[in-house]
């Protein structure tokens, strides 16, 4: 596998990346790729979330997307990670143990610089300190996977927390400095990368 990291990057240029990049994995014109950038603020919006007609407060911009899950807030001081990734492997047989290989890699990748992540039965994804600092939410096509999971580490005060996102009350949802964690996002990635292969069960190029 491959990681990219992009910086910077508009939120609908990188759903146009992403689609772009899945429909090469499934001709194997590419092996499996995974972005990691930040986006603008933005709140993305499930195919849940229109359904139960969630509403955002005025003061948030909104995209709508395909992926499961509800409502993901992204913005500064949060790490988007986006695997381009065929899951193959014998352990990768459903969505739910896709979901648990990524939430064991999010919580070893925590645990490397210091922080207990843990699951919790209210929602899927990362908790730290009974709140959730990590959101997860795919969409497939044949078995490769596009859009990710965002891990919050320093955001604007108040914003992840203004939005009750995937369901959860507002201030559910938080970032590790808001909890206490000094974590520079160097630091986030160093660890993201160097615990991928044993994780993923895949070899960086």
């Amino acid at each position: 596998m491959e990681f990219r990291l992009l910086g910077h990057i508009e939120h609908s240029v990188a759903d146009t990346m992403m689609r772009e990049l899945q429909q090469q994995r499934v001709a194997n014109q590419t092996e499996d790729i995974i972005l990691i950038m930040e986006h603008p603020e933005v709140v993305t919006i499930g195919p849940r979330a229109r359904k139960e007609g969630v509403s955002i407060p005025d003061d948030y911009t909104c995209n709508d997307v395909d992926r499961g899950g509800g409502i993901t807030w992204h913005g500064p001081g949060q790490v988007v990670v986006y695997p381009i990734i065929h899951w193959q492997q014998e352990d990768e047989k459903n969505v739910a143990q896709i979901i648990n290989k990524i939430e064991n890699w999010i919580i070893s990748t925590l645990m490397k610089i210091g922080v207990t992540g843990v699951r919790d039965q209210r929602m899927q994804g990362v908790w730290v300190d009974g709140h959730k600092v990590a959101s997860i939410g795919l969409s497939f096509l044949r078995w490769v996977s596009r859009h990710g999971f965002t891990i919050n580490h320093d955001t604007p005060e108040g914003r992840v927390e203004g939005i009750s996102g995937c369901g959860l009350g507002a201030e559910v949802t938080t970032s590790l400095s808001r909890l206490g964690h000094k974590v520079s996002k160097e630091e986030l990635l160093d660890s993201l990368i160097s615990t991928a292969e044993s994780c993923l069960n895949r070899n960086i190029s």
